[in-house]
């Protein structure tokens, strides 16, 4: 094992690995470059814009402000995971596909996992409070009406599909 290294164990979209990793190496550059999951998209490196937001223990971080290294014992989901295993969309793709709630789509796998996490802990949100929890996901393309509506019905098709 070199000084500048680290063996990481984690698991992402419920797949265990255990990996040598160098001790700067960002989050975001480990999942895109190493595991080969780049839906985890880099826009501002300075985790304003949202796009690289994933899923750690549940919860939505910027992966481009966290070290691999602290990814360690700890569960991950990216946009590659929202999908069931025999390729049904999540509640929040299918409602962003039924909604045309992307354009050039950068943006996109950020806005799902915050939205994914979000609704998951308000199943009944208003417009604003939708718009609220979209407020740290920027996109440059759209208005984000067609965003909003997106995650209106996406809180709906969750609620249904509850026990």
């Amino acid at each position: 094992m070199q000084p500048d290294q680290h063996e990481i164990e984690f698991t992402v979209n419920g797949t265990h690995y255990r990996r040598m990793v160098e001790s700067r190496m960002l989050l975001s550059d480990f999942l895109r470059h190493e595991l080969g999951l780049a839906g985890t998209h880099v826009g501002c490196e300075h985790g304003v814009c949202g796009a690289c937001t994933i899923l750690l223990d549940g919860h939505p971080v910027r992966s481009c402000l966290m070290l691999a290294v602290q990814a360690n014992g700890r569960a991950l989901a990216t946009v590659e995971g929202l999908a069931s295993a025999s390729g049904e969309l999540h509640p929040v793709q299918q409602a962003m596909h039924a909604h045309h709630g992307l354009q050039c789509g950068y943006c996109t796998p950020g806005i799902l996992m915050t939205m994914t996490a979000y609704l998951a802990e308000h199943p009944s949100p208003s417009e604003d409070e939708v718009r609220e929890a979209l407020s740290g996901n920027l996109c440059r393309c759209t208005g984000y009406q067609n965003i909003v509506d997106a995650m209106m019905d996406a809180a709906a098709r969750m609620r249904e599909a509850a026990p």
